[in-house]
């Protein structure tokens, strides 16, 4: 059966690069039918940054003796993230959990017409080599919310380079979710790619 396949473009769709930008319009107009426009409210826009405000200060109090006895051996990187997590007020880091509650609800209303939600997997091609892999930004939404993800290779860019096409489905449907992109992963091997 066809899944109900809805395109997200989320808050950070300004990050994508050109070659992304393009790359989903065309996956989009080679769906056609099978796949709409999903506008996503407000509420949506906030995601990264009270995913960051419950990491970072869930990672403060973890890594806190680690910081207290040997900041000089963590990384810059994590120490950045341990001091920006040792100023979220309980007020930030109580909003960013209800937050995540209020989207969840949001999805699930999202959920009753849709069978998935896609969107980029990173902002471009798979970096190359292995000393990176790249931005998660477009993963953030959905890691915060807790919902199941795949990300499928169905693009490639100028570089020869995968573009992923990520899939997101309900909570606790994740054979949905596989339905849904082995669908889809047939769908374009059917056409002879994208």
């Amino acid at each position: 059966m066809t899944p109900l396949i809805a395109f997200a473009k989320t808050a950070v769709w300004d990050r994508a690069e050109e070659e992304t930008h393009d790359a989903f319009d065309e996956f989009i107009e080679f769906l056609g039918g099978d796949c709409a426009d999903l506008p996503l409210s407000e509420p949506f826009d906030h995601a990264v940054e009270m995913h960051r405000n419950i990491m970072n200060a869930d990672l403060a109090k973890s890594f806190a003796g680690y910081y207290e006895r040997g900041k000089d051996k963590l990384t810059d990187i994590l120490c950045e993230m341990i001091e920006f997590g040792q100023k979220v007020s309980a007020v930030d880091y109580n909003t960013a959990l209800e937050g995540r509650e209020l989207l969840n609800t949001g999805l699930n209303a999202v959920f009753e017409f849709y069978d998935i939600i896609i969107t980029p997997a990173a902002p471009g091609t798979a970096p190359l080599g292995l000393d990176a892999t790249g931005s998660p930004i477009f993963n953030t939404l959905w890691t915060f919310c807790g919902v199941p993800a795949i990300t499928l290779p169905l693009m490639h860019g100028r570089d020869g380079m995968p573009l992923g096409v990520q899939l997101i489905g309900p909570r606790g449907d994740d054979a949905r979710l596989l339905r849904s992109a082995r669908w889809l992963a047939n769908r374009v091997a059917d056409d002879g790619g994208n």
